[in-house]
């Protein structure tokens, strides 16, 4: 059995993965990226699901307006052990050589902060529309270089939605459509044409909600033909598609926050 807290990725394990990927993942279209099933041992991964924070419970970040309905935790101190273990190891030397050999990207530099990253969960009816992310760490002074997520939901069905959808440099077609089934790591490279996101509304049951990891790596500097100005996440329209606030949305601008709380606790 492993048992997380002494749970560490092995170079003999990852090295000779990240080479078996390495060209899949630089002739990835419609930009550089990787699908890897049952990336961990199972048993690894349930103390984190035992511990994963409900929808209601307090320790969330809240956005809610028409890009976008989600929850977000990058504190780790409001994490449970298990997963403070699992991230660290995300961050540690092995796994940053890991992405180092199957990216091609040398120098990576993990984020101790998770800006933007840790955990993410989306109850039913939520989204998260295309986009590009934001490309440089303000706080850091390094450059976005690659996003990883690890899926965390078992048994997840394909009419429960969710799928995280890749789009074409245009905003034209969409190319692929992947699943967030358990234990689903994707690797893709964040630049200013990977337009990701999960734009359609999640229809999994009212119990469930979808839940990942999400890890970012940086470096000092990117390629020339990467270099374009500071950005914030950039959110893109699908063809045919309007971005309106529900009324819930607009009605919660002009709600007090003590108000807004107290009725998110009922």
């Amino acid at each position: 059995m492993h048992q997380v807290e002494s749970f560490t990725f092995r170079r003999e394990t990852f090295l000779p993965l990240a080479e078996k990927l390495h060209e899949s993942f630089v002739t990835a279209k419609p930009f550089r990226h990787v699908v890897i099933d049952d990336f961990l041992p199972a048993e690894v991964l349930e103390p984190i699901l035992a511990e994963f924070p409900e929808p209601r419970d307090p320790e969330w970040e809240r956005f809610d307006n028409a890009r976008e309905i989600k929850l977000a935790l990058s504190d780790t101190e409001r994490m449970g052990p298990a997963t403070r273990h699992l991230l660290s190891e995300f961050n540690g030397q092995v796994f940053v050589d890991f992405l180092e050999r199957l990216s091609g990207i040398e120098h990576l530099v993990s984020d101790p902060h998770y800006d933007g990253g840790g955990l993410h969960q989306i109850k039913p009816g939520g989204f998260l529309k295309v986009h590009v992310d934001f490309n440089k760490h303000r706080r850091l002074n390094l450059d976005r270089r690659l996003n990883g997520l690890l899926y965390l939901n078992k048994e997840w069905e394909e009419s429960y939605g969710g799928h995280l959808q890749l789009w074409n440099q245009d905003m034209s077609v969409c190319e692929h459509k992947i699943l967030p089934v358990f234990n689903r790591f994707v690797l893709f490279a964040t630049t200013d044409d990977a337009n990701h996101g999960h734009p359609e509304p999640l229809t999994c049951p009212q119990d469930r909600a979808r839940r990942s990891m999400a890890l970012y790596y940086y470096t000092n500097g990117r390629p020339s033909e990467e270099v374009l100005d500071e950005h914030d996440t950039k959110f893109k329209q699908r063809p045919g598609e309007e971005w309106k606030s529900s009324f819930r949305q607009v009605a919660k601008r002009w709600v007090p926050p003590a108000l807004a709380d107290l009725g998110r606790r009922k």
